[in-house]
């Protein structure tokens, strides 16, 4: 009698991702469809035994994305993707919109786990090398695009990856600690202070910055958009020692050049405008980062640069009052046909 066929190990991720498996209905989102992405990451002292995972999202309508170059989308700090009207400029512009909400972010999170929480961005890589390898069966060319801390965090990935991607789009990326007065100033005190301390140990820092913005934005506070509020919250969430000192090592190597070859776009509003409290003002110009030196640090990202300025435009461009943000999306349709598509 011949011994049974041994079985198969079950696919990986991304080739259960290729196959078609293990995508489900977006409960965040009609229209769109979500795939895990298990994270071989250890949680931290305190949170639950529950996976690491990153989440990709993408259109569930193979028509919107059969045949397309792919576009990969990360998001930033308290947030997570939901600017569906993104996805369709996107689309209008010949390619299948995807986005990665990261680990202990948005669709990622889960119960119990520091809410964004992460020791070295480098740890990012495996998410999006985990939504890369999926996307790459069905498309063979990448735009990767980035908002404030997902710029900064998707343009260390892209550096170390050359030919990852065709391009690079940037709105309002964290490029260097310049965040309000107060925090920035508190900075590397503060690192020196609580050097001892587990990477875990929440900041003393109180930050109104996501309430000004929420009630400048979501439509429960007199703005247009309606985000849950459970994945991208009107208050502010903790920021930890460890969490930091991540973002400055990041600054550090952006300060040092990352020498990226692929065509990069940065977009930022016209101005800046610090707020104690909420002002009308704060619906006309970025409240969260200084936009001068953004562009002064974007000049270390790579040989082709494109920087413009977007008057009256918010923090987050996509979801700017109506003229900034048609002439955010103009901008970047001109940036894509002269440097990407070529069209």
């Amino acid at each position: 009698m011949e011994p049974p066929e041994p079985t198969p190990p079950p696919p990986s991720t991304a080739e259960a991702g290729r196959q078609g498996a293990g995508w489900r209905p977006d409960a965040a989102l009609a229209g769109f469809e979500c795939l895990d992405l298990p994270l071989d990451a250890e949680p931290e002292i305190g949170e639950p035994e529950d996976a690491l995972v990153g989440t990709l999202v993408r259109r569930a309508d193979p028509a919107l994305r059969d045949g397309r170059p792919a576009w990969l989308y990360v998001h930033g700090w308290n947030d997570y993707f939901f600017q569906t009207h993104l996805a369709e400029v996107v689309e209008g512009l010949g390619y299948a919109f995807h986005a990665v909400d990261l680990r202990r972010y948005g669709r990622s999170h889960r119960e119990g786990q520091l809410w964004g929480y992460v020791a070295d961005l480098s740890h990012y890589e495996a998410e999006l090398d985990a939504a890369v390898a999926v996307i790459r069966h069905d498309h063979d060319r990448i735009v990767g695009m980035g908002h404030s801390t997902g710029g900064l965090t998707i343009s260390l990935w892209a550096a170390g990856r050359p030919g990852v991607v065709d391009g690079l789009v940037l709105n309002s990326p964290w490029l260097e600690m310049h965040g309000p007065p107060a925090l920035a100033a508190l900075a590397r005190p503060l690192l020196q202070q609580f050097s001892g301390r587990r990477g875990t140990t929440a900041i003393p820092i109180r930050d109104n910055e996501e309430r000004i913005y929420a009630r400048a934005a979501h439509a429960d506070h007199g703005g247009e958009w309606a985000w849950d509020l459970t994945l991208k919250s009107d208050g502010p969430r903790p920021l930890r020692l460890g969490w930091l000192r991540a973002i400055l090592a990041g600054h550090a190597r952006v300060a040092a050049g990352l020498g990226l070859e692929c065509p990069v776009f940065v977009a930022t509003s016209d101005r800046t405008v610090w707020l104690r409290r909420f002002a009308d003002s704060a619906r006309t110009a970025d409240t969260v980062l200084d936009v001068e030196r953004i562009g002064a640090a974007a000049t270390r990202l790579g040989r082709s640069l494109t920087l413009v300025r977007i008057p009256g435009g918010m923090h987050d461009l996509t979801i700017s009052q109506p003229a900034a943000r048609a002439q955010f999306f103009d901008d970047l349709t001109r940036w894509e046909r002269a440097w990407v598509s070529g069209r």
